[in-house]
C-alpha cells in the first residue's frame, strides 16, 4: 500500500510557472505507474499526465502537451509536474495516483489507478 500527499499548488499568473509534488510513503513507490489528474468545478476527473514505473515511458494529454512535464525521482519517492505556460483553463484540484499494477505503458484510466492524494489546488488568474 501507498500514500500520496501532493503539495506546490497556489495562485500564479497566466504565463506563470509551478511544480507539484506527490511524495510517497512505501518501499515500493518504484514499482507502481504514476499519473496527475485534475479536476475543475463542474466538470470530471481527468488525466493531464502519465509515467510508466520505470520512468522510460510518458503520457500527456493533448491540453498539457509541450506545456507540462512529468518526472519521477525514485531515491526520493517522489513524482512531479512542471507546469509551464499555464492558462487559465488549466485551473483545477491536481491530484496524483500510484497504478498497483505493473505496466509497460503509462495509463490514462482513472480506474486503472489504486491509491489517490488528497489534491492540491492550482488557481491561474488571468
Amino acid at each position: 500500500q501507498v500514500q500520496l500527499v501532493e503539495s506546490g499548488g497556489g495562485l500564479v499568473q497566466a504565463g506563470g510557472s509551478l511544480r507539484l509534488s506527490c511524495a510517497a510513503s512505501g518501499r515500493t513507490f518504484s514499482s507502481y505507474g504514476m499519473g496527475w489528474f485534475r479536476q475543475a468545478p463542474g466538470k470530471e476527473r481527468e488525466c493531464v499526465a502519465a509515467i510508466s514505473w520505470s520512468g522510460g515511458s510518458t503520457y500527456y494529454a493533448v491540453a498539457v502537451k509541450g506545456r507540462f512535464t512529468i518526472s519521477r525521482d525514485s531515491a526520493k519517492n517522489t513524482l512531479y509536474l512542471q507546469m509551464n505556460s499555464l492558462k487559465p483553463e488549466d485551473t483545477a484540484v491536481y491530484y496524483c495516483a500510484a497504478q498497483e499494477v505493473i505496466k509497460p505503458d503509462p495509463s490514462s484510466a482513472i480506474y486503472e489507478y489504486d491509491y489517490w492524494g488528497q489534491g492540491t489546488q492550482v488557481t491561474v488568474s488571468s
